[in-house]
């Protein structure tokens, strides 16, 4: 076996292993752990995809060397590889778009707790990637829950506790359900591997025995992982849980974790129950039926919302919507699309989160839509972010939200009956994006009278000087020398933090930007990726 190969093991092992390391430090430290780890790990699920794309196979890893029932298995394959690859990267900008707000949304003795939760945030959304055992999925699945809801509580209000509750709630629901069809499986097949379940699958199917409580299983497992993903209409928790929590953890929630579960269903529609087994089934036309209400439903919530980002986390119920409308038009297009949204919606949505926030700093912290105005004067940066976020959001030719409709068009090509609804769905949610999406982007660029402030260096030292002035004023209102000396090194300290913020925010910005443009004009590496990922997935 070649070195290489131990990537998916080794991955995951060091985002367990960054969680322990950083309970044991603080502050900066623990960010930099955190995030450096996570691009070494991102480093090594490149390096796997690069060895994938040579080879075009896929690969099991015995954990352990012990063979089934009484080991463990893990699966790569090209689509595996980039996908994780694809989390990494989102994750580590997510932190640096974030990194202002975790300062001040969370006590100084608390952020280590903050970059544990997102350490064990990443370990179970790359065990769900590469993991080819149902009960280890599950058992992940979980770890994910507890850590998506404490990113959520992190911010400690009202508002994230009652967001955190109504998440772990529906959460375990979603996770109840999927257990039941786990343990419905393993009655029917004395498996849990999902490749020995698939050979089992095929022939029950074929023989049409257990009939009932096979499509009873596909049912469970499916609407479990759509409660989980914020399909409408199982998506109440949503907009509290991205709209409240601090930026970097409404980024990483709405593009990593859901799509972790999206991407979980495809393993099992794939690997489990067969892509011909699930596609005749009727669980397939409920999940395309929700896909396009959801699209047209989440879009008409965003519309009445006026919170900025309870308005951005509405946008999602919609754009999960196009990837479950892809997957129940039943074909390998179809599911290829899906999975190309995937990646353009986890690269636009935390774009627009991460501007979203320079958006609202700007404007005092206020975070209703109409007092953003002028906001794009005051900090250029989060206005071209958001801008090019929303037009990927709203499919303009160039951004990477284009690149996907155009593949859920041509996918409902294949199916002449399909091919109506996908278009109109396509047409209206299209419109209502960019009603508003564009309502923001006008506003934010509507001038008023406030002065401008240059990129968002300037809006992070002056709040950063004012809070460590203030510490140093002596009663009377006179300095001592000592009390000017203290107060220069302390403006120092928060000038170079705010520069190092700064440089941080501007970085992801930048670079979700890139990747936007990347997605939306190669389409075809991208593509053929998904393409030949696919033809091996099962």
């Amino acid at each position: 076996m070649s070195f290489v190969q131990n990537v998916p093991c080794f991955s995951i092992l060091l985002a367990m292993f960054a969680a322990i390391i950083t309970s044991a430090v603080r502050g900066k430290t623990a960010r930099k752990i955190c995030i450096g780890l996570t691009i070494i790990e991102g480093g090594m699920s490149a390096w796997l995809l690069s060895f994938l794309w040579k080879t075009g196979e896929s690969y099991v890893y015995v954990m352990g060397h012990f063979p089934a029932p009484w080991g463990n298995e893990l699966r790569a394959g090209m689509l595996e590889a980039g996908m994780a690859f694809f989390l990494c990267v989102i994750m580590v900008l997510s932190l640096w778009g974030g990194v202002h707000e975790i300062r001040e949304d969370l006590e100084a003795d608390k952020a280590q707790f903050y970059y544990i939760m997102a350490d064990l945030l990443l370990a179970s959304l790359l065990a769900l990637v590469y993991t080819n055992d149902m009960f280890t999925a599950y058992v992940f699945v979980e770890i994910n829950t507890i850590a998506a809801c404490g990113l959520i509580m992190m911010k400690q209000s009202d508002l994230t506790l009652a967001a955190a509750v109504r998440y772990m709630i529906m959460s375990l629901m979603g996770s109840g359900l999927l257990l039941i069809g786990i343990c419905l499986l393993y009655d029917m097949t004395g498996h849990l591997l999902m490749s020995n379940i698939k050979e089992q699958i095929i022939s029950l199917a074929t023989t049409e025995t257990y009939h009932i409580p096979l499509l009873l299983t596909i049912g469970l497992i499916s609407i479990g992982l759509a409660i989980k993903s914020a399909l409408w209409p199982f998506h109440t928790w949503l907009p509290g849980a991205y709209g409240y929590s601090t930026v970097s953890s409404s980024a990483m929630l709405s593009s990593m974790v859901s799509k972790g579960y999206i991407f979980l269903l495809l393993k099992i529609i794939y690997r489990v129950i067969g892509a011909d087994t699930f596609a005749g089934s009727h669980v397939i036309n409920i999940l395309f039926i929700f896909g396009i209400v959801g699209m047209v439903i989440g879009s008409l919530d965003a519309i009445r919302e006026n919170n900025l980002k309870r308005m951005i986390a509405y946008s999602s119920v919609a754009q999960i919507g196009y990837i479950f409308m892809g997957i129940g038009i039943g074909t390998d297009a179809g599911v290829g699309a899906g999975m190309y949204h995937i990646f353009a919606h986890a690269a636009s949505k935390a774009l627009v989160f991460i501007a979203a926030s320079g958006l609202i700093r700007a404007s005092g912290g206020k975070s209703r839509i109409q007092d953003l105005a002028g906001a794009g004067f005051r900090n250029k940066l989060a206005g071209a972010g958001f801008v090019a976020g929303a037009l990927s959001m709203i499919g303009i030719p160039g951004f990477a939200g284009f690149a996907s409709k155009l593949m859920f068009a041509q996918a409902s090509l294949v199916k002449a009956e399909l091919a109506i609804p996908v278009f109109m769905a396509l047409a209206v949610s299209t419109v209502l994006n960019a009603i508003y999406f564009m309502r923001v982007a006008l506003l934010i660029y509507t001038p008023d009278d406030v002065p401008l402030v240059d990129a968002v260096a300037g809006a992070f030292r002056l709040r950063e000087n004012q809070k460590h002035s203030v510490r140093n004023v002596q009663p009377e209102g006179v300095l001592s020398p000592e009390g000017i000396t203290g107060m220069a090194g302390t403006n120092a300290v928060a000038g170079s933090t705010a520069r190092a913020d700064s440089l941080a925010y501007a970085a992801a910005i930048l670079l979700f930007i890139a990747l936007n443009l990347f997605l939306g004009i190669c389409t075809q590496p991208v593509l053929q990726l998904i393409q030949r990922g696919l033809v091996i997935f099962g």
